[in-house]
């Protein structure tokens, strides 16, 4: 069709609505607004002037010949995530800011799985993969939506920065809930699922999405201190074996489209600005050919007031984040580089080498070229909320339900039994979403996913989660009724923990034991504990569902209560995983990816970044509860383990009455390494056994899966020796089989 013919149709006649097959009368829509609505579309309604409206060509061409062509004014305006339209050069509108952390998140109805910590205790890479696929799919339909809407504003648009791969070496950072947990290989895994799943298959044409891999680098809290705090003289073992491996194997393996760079300094240099990380490691070492984007408000940091004092000026933070590698920012002072420019503090190629990384990127999502070219386009409004996707939550959160304790076997319950059920949580849904969430059209509380399922006597108590310094000195708010002279015949379910509203992001929570979004002691709030004390005192029978974004030091409540369930914040469907599971329609199978330590004794100073004595590759002493750890209402044991030509094999067997899974980790420990951790995992494989059945597990461990640290060369190489092979079911030593291997 020729192309103002097009657009004289669409002058007066219609819209297409996404799931109408009707055409809506539209008036009176001035012309130039359908032009700059349907930029990409005026692109190839005719034979392409230019190169950079030449699909043939590569994106590196195309993005090459378009920067070629823009005034400086027009290229630093693309580089703000709010890049707005240009229609001199039929430029579509676009947004570089879009969350999708565990589902599409900040941008109406959407598909809400489990927190990333959740679906990291999944131990299931394949399914957390299929997670994001569903979400990529969501996030297309909804930017179909917007861009026939004519915009493309923030939270609506195709580059979502995810996932967070930071490591969590503290539980007491508010955000820790946002990552896969405290071990490097475990976040490298499923940090690559997410990236697959959100750029979708490799060798198509166009991308599916753009994934960012956050924060780069060394970034795990404290909330309140991260715009003035300078983590320095790390040892470099810690930096290269804990803190960049997961960014290097998504770098390199999973070819993400972006890296965010963190709000913290390292080593003195802000780390949007930051040579060493930007260039040296990133770029030179790791070959990134993607975009670096910078976290909100991040330059500002460099230069306000009480603030990391590195600038004088905004023109010199942006000129100098520019020249080490920050091709976006999020924020607005990117504007200063036209000045940069003019002053010599920044040259104009400089602008050049990070805006043909931009347009690259955008030409490889199928921005600027019509649908019948790009299949993602065509994905329709129907595919939000859907039940397939819905499905694959609820499967999720089933998987991410960690059993912690079950003694006598209280669990699972009768369906007929009397319950009791206690806490805020059990009648929260919003609670279940989590942080940087979507909007589901339903989600299942625990208490009434509960009450669903039972046919005996349930019922409801409120009590809080927290109490001010006044509210505790009043004592302990009992609700009436609640000790019944019969408590042999109920059992009370208290659904507890801590919320999305007390942990976070930067944050002004006012509780005892939470400041900045972080917490500042790991136990259970207070107010809790004693009411399951008086519980137990009084004879109840206590299944206690912990709701929270990591680990919680429980030691009482291990003696107070008969079993306790790791619940996470499960999503859309997470009420009805926990009442699932409590009821034995689902045999829990989630493993731990965070250590639950004792009591606060057990960690070290917060604000220090060294590993000594942190997480379960670090510890000396025993916790309560080890990384890789969850029962089961079945039993598994592992034997005939062994190591030959490159694989390790073991045997699973389900010695129990139940079908169920279970999750052979693989640990490496070099035992002449006294500085070394005291294992770490380099492998894993999650399977389902059926009761009474045995299943033989082969696992690839090759030459790369040997790398250990190697202090003379300052970097983790195939380094002779010996090593020990640890096989088992969590990383207790208990658990553990040991095979001694020598390396030469």
């Amino acid at each position: 069709m020729n192309f103002r013919l097009f657009i004289d149709v669409l002058s007066s006649s219609v819209t297409t609505r996404p799931g109408r097959s009707r055409l809506r009368l539209t008036l009176a829509v001035p012309s130039v607004v359908l032009l700059s609505t349907f930029s990409s579309l005026s692109l190839f309604a005719q034979q392409p002037r230019f190169p950079y409206q030449d699909p043939s060509l590569s994106p590196q061409e195309r993005a090459e010949d378009l920067c070629s062509r823009l005034s400086l004014q027009e290229k630093v305006t693309l580089m703000e995530h709010e890049s707005r339209a240009n229609e001199r050069w039929g430029i579509p509108e676009f947004n570089w800011w879009s969350e999708a952390l565990h589902g599409v998140g900040r941008n109406g109805l959407a598909t809400v799985f489990p927190i990333t910590m959740g679906l990291a205790a999944t131990w299931n890479d394949g399914l957390v993969q299929r997670c994001f696929d569903a979400v990529s799919t969501e996030a297309r339909a909804k930017n179909n939506i917007a861009r026939r809407d004519g915009h493309s504003h923030i939270y609506e648009g195709l580059s979502f920065w995810t996932p967070n791969i930071n490591i969590f070496r503290d539980p007491r950072w508010g955000r820790g809930q946002e990552t896969y947990g405290e071990d490097p290989y475990l976040t490298s895994r499923m940090g690559l699922a997410v990236v697959r799943g959100l750029q979708g298959p490799e060798g198509h044409r166009y991308q599916k999405l753009l994934a960012c891999a956050k924060h780069f680098a060394v970034h795990s809290g404290p909330e309140w201190s991260r715009h003035r705090m300078d983590i320095e003289s790390l040892p470099p073992r810690d930096l290269w074996e804990t803190y960049l491996p997961a960014f290097k194997t998504l770098v390199q393996d999973g070819h993400v489209a972006e890296i965010m760079c963190a709000y913290q300094r390292f080593d003195g240099e802000p780390c949007c600005g930051n040579t060493r990380l930007l260039q040296q490691i990133l770029r030179q070492e790791w070959g990134f050919d993607g975009l670096v984007t910078s976290d909100c408000g991040a330059l500002n940091d460099f230069w306000e007031n009480g603030r990391h004092g590195f600038s004088a000026t905004k023109v010199d933070a942006v000129s100098h984040a520019l020249r080490s590698g920050t091709d976006v920012e999020c924020g607005q002072s990117f504007r200063s580089l036209v000045e940069g420019v003019a002053a010599g503090k920044v040259s104009e190629a400089e602008v050049d080498r990070s805006l043909i990384r931009l347009l690259r990127a955008r030409f490889l999502l199928g921005d600027f070229d019509d649908e019948s070219l790009v299949e993602w386009k065509n994905i329709p409004s129907t595919v939000v909320d859907c039940p397939e996707h819905c499905a694959l939550a609820l499967e999720s959160a089933r998987q991410s339900i960690v059993l912690l304790q079950n003694r006598n076997n209280l669990l699972p319950l009768s369906p007929d039994q009397n319950i009791l059920v206690i806490g805020q949580n059990a009648v929260d849904s919003t609670m279940q979403w989590g942080n940087y969430n979507g909007f589901p059209s339903h989600t299942e509380t625990i208490y009434s996913a509960i009450e669903k399922g039972n046919t005996g006597k349930v019922e409801w108590f409120d009590y809080p989660l927290v109490q001010t310094p006044d509210e505790a000195a009043q004592g302990l708010p009992m609700p009436a009724g609640l000790l019944k002279e019969n408590l042999d015949s109920w059992v009370v379910i208290y659904v507890g923990g801590i919320s999305p509203r007390l942990e976070g992001e930067e944050m002004s929570v006012h509780y005892p034991g939470f400041y900045g979004g972080d917490r500042t002691d790991i136990e259970l709030p207070d107010v809790q504990r004693r009411l399951l004390r008086r519980l137990h005192e009084a004879g109840a029978r206590i299944v206690f569902v912990n709701c929270s974004g990591s680990a919680i030091a429980l030691e009482p409540e291990s003696r107070f209560c008969d079993a306790i369930v790791q619940a996470w914040y499960g999503g859309q469907s997470g009420g009805t995983a926990v009442a699932d599971v409590l009821y034995g329609r689902c045999n829990p199978s989630g493993k731990l990816p965070v250590t639950f330590y004792r009591n606060n004794a057990q960690l070290p100073d917060y604000e220090d970044y060294r590993m000594q004595g942190r997480t379960y590759r670090y510890m000396t002493e025993e916790p309560l509860w080890p990384f890789g750890f969850g029962l089961s209402y079945t039993s598994f044991r592992v034997d005939r383990v062994r190591y030959r030509n490159g694989v390790v094999s073991a045997r699973v067997r389900n010695v129990g009455s139940r079908d169920g899974a279970e999750v052979v980790q693989v640990y490496l420990r070099r035992p002449d390494d006294a500085d070394g951790p005291v294992r770490t995992l380099r492998a894993f494989r999650r399977v389902e056994v059926p009761a009474g059945g045995s299943v033989t597990v082969e696992i690839p461990f090759t030459d790369k899966d040997f790398e250990w640290w190697n202090p003379q060369t300052n970097t983790l190489t195939q380094y002779p020796g010996r090593y020990e092979l640890q096989v088992g079911t969590s990383c207790r030593a208990s658990d553990l089989q040991t095979l001694g291997v020598v390396r030469k």
